[in-house]
Formats: structure tokens, sequence, C-alpha cells
């Protein structure tokens, strides 16, 4: 519990750092004098940032370890914050952002990972969703900073204040071990099982390290990309990948990132419309800490089919009462309740199942590569919401767009119940033979 939950620092600053933009939006609006287009810009320049870092950040891992590439993860963190808070322009604070994402990027990969390969099987789900709590955690913190300093306007003590987190997850790390299943992989047999042991008790043994041989060289390299090619290796990364569209897809950035911008569209002041994310921000932190009670009970599978189910329902129901909130505080009230209705099935069950699965789904032989691709997709899925859905709303309405992303969500559902598979207690390398044998 103390090594997952040191490591999952890293979910606290990947939710401080998305979710601080949307009260501090509000304000660099004013001082850059952004337009809709712009304001979706800066928001989404650290979703590019974010989907390189994914790409690299399994490789890295594979490279100098799980736990340095977590600490190098930190370092950026810092500085990104540092110089976010310290822009002169839209251009500079978009290139700060863009930091922050590559290590974003990297961390959401690799802390699950990290967890992963240390947990037992019995404890994998609610260690793994830690991270998924942290992430939430991270952006209630960020939505009471945008509140504590929305009277003054101060976005830029907002966004500098993320190097706190950062530098006590440095510190953290310096004092956690490398994973068993990456020592392994670079040949130190006796202190993988060392680790092993220490993490699970005496009776573990080394063949609970789950993990393919060789070590991140060229020529492990090239076997990766070959191994792409067979077809149950291929289905599984694919199926990671599609998991993490899936998440994004259903519209949960666009709450996150602009319920506040949402919320003044239809009168809310700025001060005021700062304060709704609050209400957003805690739903997601208590139904979190729900679903990872029960996930390793209710089943990764069902628990994503029930959370699809729920987040498309209530965006229907939020469509009409968007378009009824201009100029009705009781309307508005309603709207915000629907997107905390929303927000509660999506944490309680869709960001939950989603890194947990995509961390288990994932085979050992390819894990560096087929992680760092379910991220990009992840993460393009994420950039591409966040780019268009300011201007989707400027073209077609608030109501058009929740119920536009109200069939993403019912699409979604389909294609869990027909090929995601469950993973729920059994061990990873179990997981892998599952997985061999849907593909045929």
């Amino acid at each position: 519990m103390a090594v997952a939950a040191v490591a999952a620092l890293g979910g606290l600053l990947f939710g401080y750092d998305t979710g601080v933009i949307s009260g501090a939006l509000l304000f660099i609006q004013r001082s850059f004098e952004l337009t809709p287009a712009q304001e979706s810009t800066v928001t989404a320049m650290l979703l590019v940032g974010a989907a390189l870092g994914a790409v690299a950040g399994g490789r890295v891992a594979d490279a100098i370890g799980r736990r340095a590439t977590i600490a190098a993860g930190a370092v950026g963190f810092v500085a990104g914050s540092l110089w976010s808070a310290a822009a002169g322009s839209a251009v500079s604070l978009g290139a700060a952002r863009t930091l922050l994402g590559l290590c974003i990027g990297a961390v959401s990969i690799v802390v699950p990972m990290y967890i992963a390969e240390m947990a037992a099987p019995d404890i994998r789900g609610r260690l793994v969703s830690l991270n998924s709590l942290m992430i939430v955690i991270g952006q209630l913190v960020a939505f009471l900073t945008n509140s504590a300093l929305a009277g003054s306007g101060a976005w830029r003590w907002m966004l500098g204040l993320g190097a706190v987190p950062a530098v006590v997850l440095l510190a953290g790390m310096a004092a956690l071990p490398e994973t068993p299943a990456h020592l392994a992989r670079r040949g130190r047999a006796e202190e993988a099982l060392r680790v092993l042991r220490a993490m699970r008790g005496p009776g573990a043994a080394a063949a609970d390290i789950e993990v393919a041989e060789g070590s991140a060289d060229a020529a492990t390299r090239r076997r990766e990309r070959s191994l792409l090619r067979v077809p149950w290796i291929r289905r599984s990364v694919a199926v990671a990948m599609t998991i993490g569209v899936i998440q994004q897809i259903t519209g949960v950035n666009a709450i996150v990132y602009f319920a506040p911008t949402m919320m003044a569209k239809v009168g809310l002041s700025a001060q005021n419309a700062v304060y709704t994310s609050i209400v957003i921000g805690t739903v997601s932190v208590v139904m979190c800490a729900v679903g990872m009670a029960v996930i390793d009970r209710v089943g990764r599978r069902r628990m994503l089919l029930i959370g699809l189910a729920g987040c498309s329902a209530s965006l229907v129901a939020l469509a009409p009462a968007y378009r009824a909130a201009a100029g009705s505080t009781a309307a508005a009230m309603l709207a915000l309740g629907l997107m905390a209705l929303f927000i509660a099935f999506q944490q309680a069950s869709v960001s939950v199942a989603t890194w947990l699965l995509i961390s288990e789904v994932v085979p050992a032989e390819v894990r560096g590569v087929g992680m760092g691709l379910a991220g990009l997709a992840l993460w393009v899925a994420n950039w591409a919401v966040a780019q268009s859905f300011l201007p989707l709303v400027e073209a077609v309405g608030g109501a058009a767009s929740f119920l536009l992303f109200a069939c993403f969500g019912a699409a979604a559902a389909v294609f869990t119940a027909r090929v995601v598979p469950e993973t729920a207690g059994v061990s990873l390398a179990e997981v892998r033979r599952r997985m061999r044998a849907a593909a045929g």
C-alpha cells in the first residue's frame, strides 16, 4: 500500500495539471484575449505532449526502469509548472503545457505498470485503481485551488502550485524499489526475487514474476515489433487501445476541462462558474473511491458496461436541461446536477476500469510498446475532444454536443460487451492465456 500510494502521486499530478486549466482558463482568456479556438488549443497542447509521452513512456520504462521513469517525470512536472506560471504569452504557455503533457503521458502509462508489477493478483485491482483515485483527487485539489484564487484571478499561482506535489513524488521515488519484472528482464534475478518477497511475502516464488526475457536494446525492440504481427498479441494491444479511446469519447474531459466555461455560457459569473467545478471534483473523488472498493468483486468488464450505460443516459438527460439553462438558475443547477451524475458513473466505473484493464490486457512480451500504443490512443482521443469541443459547441450548441457523446458511449458499450475480457481475480499470466485463446 505504501509503495502504491507514493507511486500514485503521479496520478495526482496528472489530475492537477489536467484539472487546473478548467478554472484558470477563464482568467487566462482575459489576459491573452483568446478566441474559443485558442482556448481549446491552450488546453489541448497538454494532450499533444501526453500522446507523445505515452508512446515514449513504455519504451523509456523498459530502458531505464519504471522507478527512474517516474522520477524523471516528477522533474519535468516541476519544470513545466514553473514555466506555466511565468509564461508571458499564449504560445509560451502552450509550450509549457506541452512539456507537462509529456510527463503526464509517460506517468499515466508507467505508474499503473509499476503498481501492477508489484501487487499480488488478489489486490492488484484495488492498488492499480489507487492511481485513478489519485487522478480525481488531483483534479479536486486543482478545483479547490482555482476557487480559492478565483477572487483575485491569480491564474499563474493556480498553474505554478503543481510543482509542490511533484517535489514530493520525486522524494518518494528515491526510496522505492524497482519492480521485480523489470529487474528480471535485466537479468537481476536474485534482486527481483528479493523485491517480490518484500512486496508479497516470503512465500512468493520466481514463477510469479511474469516477464518476457531480454532487455530494451535494439534487438529486443525489433523482436517486439515482430511480435506485434502475431495475431493474438496484435488483437490484445488493439483491445487495450480501444479501451483507452472509449474512456475519452464518452465526453468526460469535455466536462472536466470546460464545465466552468459551459456554465459561464448560460449566465453564471466567472467566479461562480469556477465554484461549480468543486461539485464535479467532489463527486469524482467520492465515486472513484466507491469504484475502487468494489471493482475486484464486481469485475472490470461489468463495471465498464455499467458505467457506459449510466454515462449515456446522463448525457441524454443533460441535453435538454442545458438547452433550458440560459437565463434560468433552476435549470442551470439541474444541468450541473446531471453533469455530476455523468461524472459519478464515469469515475466509479469507466475510469477505474479503463486504466486497470489496459495494464492487464497488454501481454508481457510487448508490454512497453503495447502500453505506449494504448496510451497514445487514449491521449489522441483526449486531444481530439479537448480541441474540438468548444468549436463544436459554437457550431451546433451544447445540447447537441452532449447527445453526440451519448451516441459514442452507446457504441462503446456494444464493443465492450462483445470484445473486452474479464480480468478480475486472475494472474497476469492467466490473462495472457485467455487473450490468446480468444484470438483463436
